[in-house]
């Protein structure tokens, strides 16, 4: 086995092209196997396709645009959703590669690199799932090898200073941090981050002429080139996003009124090991605490072989932001994917360990490897597994399709006048997937009925459909309507339980209220939850 290692050091590039490869193929296939419905996600943003803006409640601009650009080509169909995250998947990972191997020259590590990036389940979930996380990994990893980039100064010359700093770096960081920015908001730890990152390496061996100076431009540009479309958005709504965002991480609201509490921890702890899969992240902590090792001695002296900037780069990008979104889960619900910009340095530091593993025959190395593989295949399989749905988090994301028509089969048999029937839900992502999912794929409404606001509360209701009817969709089992419901319509039927199925077997439950003759008024949460 240990050939294979030095198959890595001596082809790399042949290696990088096998898996990059094969695995974006891999994905497409999955893609067109139809294995999975839309995450309601995933069809929230191609609704916002429909409705192209300079920004959007939640999210950037930049997804939509993407979604926009491959459904053009492939219709709108779930592969013409998804097939960004493919594209996203693939250049990732071709900008892994080269960073590791031809600018660090570590050739054997940036193979590895490729194998545990698609055998992490958040890479691989990111790999085939359209969600702003894609586009978003894929500018951090360039800006991270642009910023390294940056410290390597102009080759000594007659025409400049032999310690000079480059100006393509620069521009490429303001280039990826903004439209980073357009993708999604945390791209701004970028900035935090390569200062704290340019001032170890000053105290270390110091930088490149002018380095602060262009640094501090090309961030400077990157955030008013990636925010402006998102402030003059804000300005013309009353700056929900932003509000929506403070409160989302507990800076305002209820959310920030408790300062300390301990019942979120534990799950967050689970579900971050459980996204890259536990011996990855043993692998990661490992190779962590050499780049730390590089940070604090003044030799860069480590068994990963890790130079000053090569150490500090990967111990400063990985570990104060796992531990931040770690301490913060503490004070505020952290959702599982905030954490994945740190595995970005993550899974190279996990690359570097197993290289250095494997060459000296760690214990059990190929259980290892065998493992990642495992993985890969199961997802890409997950339809043969047999999984109880309760445990099956691909389970909800069945079920949608057969929805969809159950819908459109009442809207054609229940009511007098068909073409007057709009459909509509109380929350952003089954509206989303009905807009998707029914035949025709239609215009549809979301009540602002006990919740949090979210983006079709900026865009006009059904209030131009007086006397129309309307077909009321619910996640689970209900037994009655709300009563905000009832204000809006003449009459309602009984619930219709509907447990939809997947390939023949049982997916999702819904619950459908046939509403009839409707009034005019549209709910507005008063409390304006953001």
């Amino acid at each position: 086995m240990s050939s294979l290692s030095n198959s890595f050091k001596n082809k790399p590039m042949i290696w990088a092209v096998i898996i990059i490869v094969f695995t974006t193929f891999a994905r497409i296939w999955f893609l067109g196997s139809g294995q999975l419905n839309l995450v309601q996600d995933e069809a929230q943003y191609w609704d916002w396709t429909r409705n192209m803006q300079l920004t959007y409640y939640s999210k950037g601009p930049l997804i939509a645009c993407i979604i926009s650009t491959w459904t053009f080509v492939f219709g709108n169909t779930e592969f013409g959703v998804r097939f960004g995250s493919v594209v996203g998947s693939m250049l990732t990972q071709i900008v892994l590669f080269w960073g590791m191997a031809k600018l660090w020259k570590r050739p054997g590590a940036a193979v590895w690199t490729l194998i545990i990036y698609n055998s992490m389940p958040v890479f691989l979930a990111l790999g085939i799932l359209m969600t702003t996380d894609n586009p978003f990994i894929l500018c951090w990893t360039c800006a991270l090898f642009a910023l390294y980039s940056a410290t390597i100064p102009y080759p000594p010359g007659l025409e400049r200073d032999s310690n000079e700093s480059r100006k393509l770096p620069f521009v490429l960081i303001a280039v990826f941090l903004a439209i980073g920015i357009l993708a999604k908001y945390t791209m701004l730890g970028f900035i935090g981050l390569s200062i704290f990152y340019a001032l170890i390496l000053l105290k270390k061996e110091g930088l490149p002429s002018g380095f602060f100076k262009k640094l501090l431009a090309a961030l400077g540009s990157g955030v008013f080139i990636g925010f402006l479309p998102t402030l003059i958005w804000n300005c013309q709504n009353n700056f929900v996003g932003y509000k929506h965002v403070l409160y989302l991480i507990g800076a305002e609201g209820s959310k920030a009124s408790q300062l300390i509490r301990f019942d979120r921890v534990l799950p967050y702890l689970g579900e971050q090991i459980g996204m890259v899969s536990p011996w990855w992240f043993v692998f990661m902590v490992i190779g962590g605490c050499s780049a730390i090792a590089v940070v604090v001695k003044k030799k860069p002296k480590n068994i990963l072989g890790l130079s000053n900037k090569q150490g500090a780069l990967l111990a400063v990008f990985f570990i104060p932001v796992w531990l931040f979104f770690f301490i913060w889960s503490f004070h505020a619900k952290v959702l599982g994917n905030w954490a994945v910009i740190s595995y970005v340095a993550g899974v190279m530091l996990a690359g570097l360990s197993f290289d250095h593993f494997w060459s000296r025959r760690g214990h059990l190395r190929s259980v290892w490897l065998f493992l990642g593989i495992l993985i890969f295949l199961l997802l890409h399989f997950q339809n043969l597994v047999p999984i109880p749905d309760n445990l099956n988090p691909a389970h909800r994301l069945k079920g949608w399709t057969d929805l969809g028509e159950q819908v459109v089969n009442l809207e054609k048999t229940q009511f007098k006048d068909p073409s007057k029937v709009f459909i509509m839900s109380e929350q952003y992502d089954m509206t989303a997937a009905l807009a998707f999912y029914v035949p025709g794929q239609p215009r549809t409404y979301c009540a602002w009925i006990d919740r949090r606001m979210n983006q079709y509360d900026l865009w006009a209701g059904p209030q131009d459909k007086i006397g129309w009817d309307s077909i009321y969709v619910l996640k689970d089992f209900k037994e009655s309507p709300d009563r905000e419901l009832v204000k809006m319509f003449k009459r309602i039927s009984p619930p219709i339980h509907l447990q939809t199925t997947f390939r023949g077997k049982p997916a999702r439950k819904f619950t459908i209220f046939l509403c009839y003759d409707y009034k005019g008024y549209w709910p507005r949460d008063k409390r304006l939850r953001f």
